[in-house]
């Protein structure tokens, strides 16, 4: 502690009490008195004895009630404190990670469950009157609970309201959520919101987390003070499905190859209460009853794999589980919905290209679609426009051409651009092959190495597109060119193939690929792929907590009924594209499609957690932003709680009680 005087100040306190003392001392004046006898001499003796120092001191209370109210003014110059915890500030964020890794129940009920009951003691012990506090909850999306109050039971019952979810972390939603109500707005703003402006102030914001998030980028913090609450313990451990899905054999389609990957997640270091390796029991059911049951061993932090077939095996759920007391049971489990067998719908609009008419119709090119050939002339039909409006066909093949708008479809351009903002082309040029992505299912098992072409355009493609066959054209000065790249648009993705198979103009070829074993590979994947043959019902079959889902339906229905893994009834209106836009994927398990219409077929798809930084419980020491990490506490910061005013109050007290003694002469 520090004291408030320096030595000489401290001297001439310390000389006040003595003084008080000397003062009553000087006080005791002897009165004369006149006797006539002995007897009354002994009176008074008596009486001075009771007049002495020592008798005269112990019975007025004034003066011990002096020296305390001294003795208090000097404890509290020596500024008294003890070590406390407070929220720093006086205008709080408390943002809640509800993400699924803080379901993980390493810490008291779970990690949620303690952020909630650490942030209500402070809300109702820690904040001091006049304090305002604001409370969000975040996964990959941001709520606000509750604006800012100081009102401290509502935000009391706020925080007790907050439910977790299975959905992934992101934080720079929540953190542009906080930031609008303390950085002030900059000029675009101010005209248009002008409240924005008068109500930035500074604030502490408060991290709830167990860090599992991506690196905060292109965010400045402000008037934000970050500090972040580490969730979790050291010491957790968890294994988790990663992977679960199915394929059937294209040889074979009675023949189902169910395929798992298994993830253990923990610290790196072993000890006896956790080894080098760890043996897991997963079990697979089909459609609940029990089909078969393995035992995988993992090393430590390690992955493993688990394959199995299925014979006659055509429509059904499957759910594969992990026993094992871990910290995070909800990737123990994960889902598949197997579906029979369905040929896509393809349309292909080409001026006459034979090697790819005659690649598209081989046997295993029909088992996977039903492919309909028309020429460039068909697109000006209303036959067209309505089937492109509806979204009849799964996949539609623009051979050198393209339609006015984009289908509700799926599509490949070969030689062409679609007309969509983000796609451009650069000069033709002859290309070099020198990468691929071979781990995209467009290009699995396709060798490009013996493949040649005359001419190419280069790509540029729009964002969040991916480049499949790099090469060593250039589409410009600052980009090089792809020569085959998909990008996602809306529901859809569109594939752009910048050189064409056979030039009709000329009736040359521009290329030997159709003369290579890779070209049917090719085309039977863009079948399985693009046309949906790996997605019979015309429906993903799996996706992930909070993914949207689009629902194509057979009929004119305007409105459908998905039922939920708890058994919630959810209608979904047929949106402006003909298509079923399904949100509410919240929850983990098998959702069931259902029509009101007699000759629809049952559709299903799964919801199921496959994120590995999900699975990855372990709490991070700390938060990255771009120009500063945030370390992690465990605890709230220490601080010193000042007693020099709650003792000046005591000598206030003892001060007004002297002076009714004095005042009234109270005696005790």
């Amino acid at each position: 502690m520090t004291n408030m005087l320096l030595g000489w100040q401290w001297l001439i306190l310390a000389a006040i009490p003595p003084l008080i003392v000397l003062l009553y001392f000087l006080k005791l004046k002897r009165q004369p008195l006149e006797v006539p006898s002995t007897y009354l001499w002994q009176r008074t003796i008596e009486d001075l004895h009771v007049n002495s120092l020592w008798q005269r001191l112990r019975q007025n209370i004034l003066l011990f009630l002096q020296l305390l109210l001294i003795l208090l003014i000097m404890l509290a110059c020596l500024r008294p404190s003890w070590r406390d915890r407070q929220l720093l500030g006086n205008r709080f964020i408390f943002l809640v990670d509800v993400s699924a890794s803080m379901r993980a129940t390493d810490a008291d009920g779970s990690r949620l469950a303690e952020a909630k009951r650490r942030i209500q003691q402070l809300i109702d012990n820690e904040m001091r009157s006049g304090d305002t506090a604001m409370v969000v909850s975040f996964s990959d999306e941001a709520r606000i609970e509750h604006e800012f109050s100081r009102n401290r039971r509502q935000l009391s019952r706020a925080v007790s309201e907050i439910k977790p979810t299975y959905r992934t972390t992101d934080l720079d939603e929540a953190l542009r959520a906080a930031a609008g109500r303390a950085n002030p707005a900059d000029s675009r703003e101010r005209e248009s919101n002008v409240m924005a402006v008068a109500d930035a102030l500074p604030a502490t914001l408060y991290i709830f987390s167990d860090g599992n998030v991506p690196t905060v980028s292109d965010f400045d913090l402000g008037n934000l003070t970050p500090k972040y609450i580490r969730m979790g313990s050291d010491t957790c451990h968890n294994v988790g499905i990663v992977t679960f899905n199915t394929e059937r054999n294209p040889e074979n389609p009675n023949r189902l190859h169910v395929f798992a990957r298994l993830q253990h997640f923990a610290r790196e270091d072993t000890d006896e209460e956790h080894p080098s390796k760890i043996s897991v029991n997963v079990n697979l059911y089909r459609d609940d009853g029990l089909i078969d049951s393995r035992t995988i061993t993992l090393d430590h932090g390690g992955s493993g794999s688990l394959g199995m077939t299925l014979h006659h095996f055509e429509s059904g759920t499957l759910r594969l589980e992990i026993e094992e007391d871990d910290d995070l049971a909800v990737d123990n489990v994960a889902y598949a919905t197997i579906r029979p067998p369905r040929q896509a719908d393809v349309l292909l609009v080409t001026p006459g290209n034979q090697p790819l008419e005659l690649a598209i119709s081989t046997a295993q090119a029909e088992k996977l679609a039903a492919v309909s050939v028309r020429p460039p002339s068909y697109m000006a039909l209303s036959q067209y426009e309505q089937q492109a409006a509806d979204g009849t066909f799964d996949l539609i093949i623009y051979d050198q051409c393209a339609p006015q708008a984009m289908p509700q479809a799926n599509t490949v351009f070969i030689g062409q651009l679609p007309p969509v903002d983000g796609w451009t082309r650069g000069e033709l040029q002859t290309p070099q092959i020198i990468d691929m992505d071979r781990g995209h299912p467009l290009m699995q098992f396709v060798e490009m190495g013996n493949v040649d072409m005359a001419e190419a355009i280069p790509l540029s493609l729009p964002p969040g597109g991916t480049v499949l066959i790099d090469t060593n054209m250039v589409h410009d000065e600052t980009n090089h060119g792809a020569l085959f790249a998909i990008a996602p648009r809306d529901s859809y993705e569109d594939a752009v193939l910048g050189c064409t198979i056979v030039d009709q103009a000329e009736g040359t070829a521009n290329t030997n690929w159709p003369i290579r074993v890779s070209f049917p590979i090719f085309i039977n994947n863009m079948l399985r792929y693009l046309g949906g043959a790996s997605s019979p019902s015309r429906i993903k079959s799996t996706v992930q907590p909070g993914e949207p889902i689009v629902i194509r339906s057979d009929n004119s229905a305007k409105e459908i009924i998905v039922q939920s893994p708890t058994g919630a009834k959810l209608p979904v209106a047929r949106s402006a594209g003909g298509m079923f836009a399904f949100v509410d994927t919240d929850e983990l398990g098998i959702y069931t499609v259902q029509e009101d219409s007699p000759q629809a077929s049952v559709k299903t798809f799964a919801v199921n957690l496959f994120n590995s930084r999900e699975s990855s419980i372990l709490p991070r020491p700390d938060l990255d932003f771009v120009h500063e990490s945030v370390e992690g506490q465990r605890t709230w910061e220490p601080t010193r709680r000042e007693a020099w005013k709650y003792l000046l109050l005591l000598a206030l007290i003892v001060a007004v009680i002297e002076w009714y003694i004095f005042n009234r002469r109270v005696y005790l």
